[in-house]
């Protein structure tokens, strides 16, 4: 062992010693029983945002995989569907697929160019109607799939700061017993301190899965609009093929 790590392991001894010669615990029941209340309003506040972040991260989790898989299920059959020009199934299809993000955004394009397609020349400010059909459909499916995430990223940049704000309590309480009573030695502030280490120490614990989750969530949904602009990239394309043929016709 280094001569550093032998002074920074004697210097930890040493601070387990003086807290333990004096009394001090440092167990779970014994930092509950010494909490204060604005300290269990920091823990509870903290155990609100933790299952908050779970909540969120499991039901984001579920939404997120049933999207992807009915969307793989759904692509080669509207795609069959629009091959065969026929609209109407492609359209039976998409209502079948609800949880799929790109069922969504094709339906309500291919709904709005459904109801020109009966025109012998469907228009050009026809065709702007069934993109500006697309082009809302993804906004509102984008809203859906960010849904929580904005909780997410709230709990992880404030869940320090509650942490920090029962620091200060925590330690607020230890100068004031240190006040009340003098000649006491560091158990009288060890119940204080504890509340404090704890409060700093939950408040990370907190923070880190969920900027984990939210920056995890957020590239997923940022691959959900590209697969949605792509597909009403394409699904614009089938239009101006079928607006061509019904001129050519």
């Amino acid at each position: 062992m280094t001569f550093l790590g032998s002074l920074v392991a004697s210097d930890i001894s040493g601070f387990y010693l003086l807290f333990t010669g004096e009394g001090v615990s440092f167990g779970i029941y014994d930092i509950a029983k010494s909490l204060t209340v604005p300290g269990w309003g920091v823990i509870i506040t903290l155990l609100i945002q933790s299952v908050y972040m779970i909540a969120v991260g499991i039901e984001r989790w579920l939404t997120y995989n049933k999207a992807k898989q009915q969307s793989r299920q759904y692509a080669p059959k509207v795609a069959q569907a629009l091959k065969n020009s026929n609209i109407d199934e492609a359209i039976n299809i998409s209502d079948k697929h609800k949880d799929s993000h790109l069922a969504m955004v094709v339906s309500s394009g291919l709904k709005e160019f459904a109801a020109h397609q009966g025109n012998t020349d469907i228009s050009a400010d026809e065709m702007e109607a069934s993109k500006r059909a697309l082009e809302r459909a993804i906004a509102v499916k984008t809203a859906e799939l960010k849904r929580g995430l904005s909780g997410l990223a709230t709990v992880g940049s404030t869940a320090p700061f509650v942490g920090l704000f029962g620091t200060v309590v925590g330690i607020i309480g230890a100068f004031q017993a240190l006040k009340t009573n003098e000649s006491a030695g560091i158990g009288a502030v060890g119940g204080a301190i504890a509340e404090a280490l704890v409060a700093t120490a939950f408040g990370i614990l907190v923070a880190i899965p969920a900027v984990w989750l939210f920056n995890y969530f957020t590239n997923k949904v940022t691959g959900f609009s590209v697969e949605m602009e792509n597909s009403a990239s394409e699904l614009v394309d089938y239009f101006i093929k079928q607006r061509a043929k019904s001129l050519r016709g």
